[in-house]
């Protein structure tokens, strides 16, 4: 396995609109007082913490590295990866940054809701950034909703839109592995995903009719504002390939007005970027 993954272009623009919305999260939650709030990063599929850009073959900083060189610095620093590899790598790059980082080999969903999501309780003055950056379907509505429901955590989610489409969302929905469709379910929190799919509208060859890849980000964005119980949730942001098709959704979940402005503000500049 390759421990250091070649990035492409859209994937260093969503490195870079990490960058801008962690140092604004950062400003923000640094310069609150009475009371003054203790403020934590997580990165739920660190990686190796650095990258090999497709285009120039140069070193690209990571998520995880991006985070550590913020100003002014987070509290505390929590990394996951499943591969035993990338995690050694990450911590010892991570290493020179201090006491204050914990990298952690094992499965994302466990980890997150066992060890690091109870260092960030409301009511001890604490809140978190947390990066779910997956390649596919791998983290799940429970350690969504928990984050929703404990109202010190802000989501940055990639919605993976390209992965179900290729594993679950098929035009004959009949002919989906049923291993695929259990961890769709898991990952959308029960199997409403279907209605959110496909419409029980007929195609002229008698199939249910998919709906496009923006429908299904929407009706995501509205599961995590009406059930996951966050209070502002952005406009889903999509991150193309070379063809301009959608791989995935870059979505913000927050329960602070503040966040609306400030990545509306960062969304609207690659937005632009893209025309």
């Amino acid at each position: 396995m390759n421990l250091v993954t070649e990035v492409g272009f859209w994937s260093e623009i969503k490195l870079e609109i990490i960058r801008e919305y962690a140092s604004a999260y950062s400003q923000v939650l640094s310069a609150q007082k009475f009371p003054s709030l203790y403020h934590v990063y997580i990165d739920a599929f660190a990686g190796a913490g650095f990258h090999v850009s497709r285009k120039t073959g140069d070193w690209v900083l990571g998520s995880p590295l991006i985070a550590l060189e913020t100003i002014p610095p987070f509290k505390e620093y929590h990394f996951i990866d499943l591969d035993g590899g990338r995690a050694s790598l990450l911590r010892e790059a991570a290493g020179r940054y201090g006491s204050n980082v914990w990298v952690y080999e094992g499965n994302a969903n466990q980890v997150l809701l066992n060890d690091v999501f109870p260092r960030v309780r409301y009511e001890d003055y604490r809140r978190g950034l947390c990066l779910l950056d997956p390649y596919g379907l791998h983290y799940t509505w429970e350690v969504v909703s928990t984050a929703g429901k404990m109202r010190s955590i802000e989501l940055f989610l990639n919605f993976p839109v390209a992965a179900m489409n290729r594993t679950v969302l098929l035009r004959d929905p009949s002919v989906a592995d049923q291993r695929e469709i259990q961890r769709m379910t898991a990952f959308w929190g029960d199997d409403s995903w279907r209605e959110a799919a496909y419409t029980t509208k007929r195609s002229l060859f008698g199939d249910l009719e998919k709906l496009e890849n923006p429908a299904m980000a929407e009706a995501y964005r509205r599961r995590l504002q009406d059930v996951a119980g966050f209070n502002y949730v952005s406009e889903p942001l999509p991150m193309r390939n070379s063809k301009n098709a959608p791989l995935y959704y870059l979505i913000l979940a927050s329960q602070k007005p503040a966040a609306s402005a400030i990545i509306t503000d960062i969304f609207h500049k690659y937005r632009q970027r893209r025309r």
